[in-house]
């Protein structure tokens, strides 16, 4: 049975991704869409750091096991519905993207739209996220299972203070790119930071101070930069601006997610464990995946759909957004959910007897435990 605080955490995934489909289909050009994402990052961060640390602190723990089911846990989650959709758009060609399916097959789509320095084709282009995912997936576990304990979050620091190097490098590159958000150094610190928090011991701890202090102005600050209009500044002032897009969310929306196993009270806690809203967290994988090519067919199809769905808006949101929900509620039941049920034969430790005398990790009385068996980063 799924705990309410699990349940809260699918209630984010259900915000991520409603952010991301108000940006595409209701306000092109809005900021939340890439908040949005970032919270997803977050996220994964997280939750992949803590199934990692918890399998760890496992007498039963061995390295290449759990690397092993890590890999194919991951593998069963991602790649069957994201490889659909790849063969779905080879088979009918559209926008073109036939010639670029490599990339993304490689997972290497913010690469590939790094290069070209545009959203071409536009309909795969929201796979940049995923394959910052991919890239990060193979890479971190490495250093969460290898590295001592005690280092894991002096290495989750050095990894943000790097994506910090790479922001401040682009002033003296002139004008911006899109390599400047789609090369991973640009994500790697919201990842990060979402590790960091699975690495404090326990989940009822108290925040630091600085923290309690300073989430409020940078929440109001960050509020005041994502409504402001997209407008031609000069370049200092543009970098400044971005700046604060990337870097001042991440305090409010690291306390969100950290917040989360604690347990959320009042009415905002409860509209994250809402039924609805913890079913569409559940389905935000393929909502994220699907909508793009959902919503280049409505755009195809508007000949005969009644109200205008060329054009960002309310049709649009109504219309695709609906098609979008339909398809990825489908594949769930009928393709996704029997796929994660296998992961059940890929447990990241040994069954058996054993205990977790000694482990590095120690959950608090009452803190959720077992999580390598249980519910997973979507």
């Amino acid at each position: 049975m799924q705990i309410a605080r699990d349940r809260q955490l699918d209630g984010l995934r259900a915000i991520a991704v409603s952010l991301v489909l108000y940006a595409h289909f209701f306000a092109d050009g809005s900021h939340l869409g890439h908040i949005g994402v970032r919270l997803f990052f977050v996220m994964s961060g997280f939750l992949i750091t803590r199934l990692l640390l918890e399998a760890r602190a496992d007498a039963r723990f061995e390295t290449a096991a759990a690397l092993k089911s890590f890999y194919v846990r991951r593998a069963l989650r991602i790649f069957p519905p994201y490889f659909a959709v790849l063969g779905f758009v080879w088979l009918i060609g559209l926008e073109g993207s036939k010639q670029v399916l490599a990339w993304h097959a490689l997972y290497l789509s913010n690469f590939w739209y790094a290069l070209q320095n545009e959203w071409n084709p536009w309909v795969l282009c929201h796979t940049w996220s995923l394959s910052i995912e991919e890239q990060f997936y193979i890479v971190w576990p490495l250093a969460v299972l290898m590295a001592p304990r005690r280092s894991v979050a002096a290495i989750c620091l050095g990894v943000i203070a790097l994506s910090l190097a790479y922001r401040f490098y682009w002033p003296l590159t002139g004008t911006p790119s899109l390599a400047r958000d789609l090369l991973p150094p640009a994500s790697m610190d919201a990842l990060a930071v979402g590790a960091l928090l699975a690495t404090r011991r326990s989940s009822r701890e108290a925040w630091p101070r600085w923290v309690e202090r300073s989430w409020v102005p940078l929440m109001a600050i960050s509020l005041i930069l994502l409504w402001s209009r997209p407008t031609s500044k000069p370049p200092l002032l543009e970098w400044l601006a971005w700046m604060g897009l990337e870097i001042l969310p991440l305090l409010p929306l690291a306390l969100l997610v950290g917040n989360c196993p604690r347990g959320i009270g009042g009415t905002f806690g409860r509209l994250l464990g809402w039924g609805p809203m913890v079913a569409l967290g559940r389905i935000s994988y393929g909502i994220y995946l699907y909508h793009a090519i959902v919503l280049a067919l409505v755009v195809k199809a508007q000949p005969i759909i009644p109200v205008n769905v060329s054009e960002q808006g309310p049709g649009r949101l109504l219309v695709a957004g609906a098609g979008t929900l339909i398809l990825a509620s489908i594949s769930w039941i009928a393709f996704e959910q029997p796929l994660n049920a296998l992961k059940r034969h890929f447990p990241y430790v040994r069954r058996g007897s054993g205990n977790s005398e000694g482990a590095a990790y120690r959950p608090a009385p009452g803190e959720r435990t077992g999580a390598f068996q249980g519910s997973e980063v979507q």
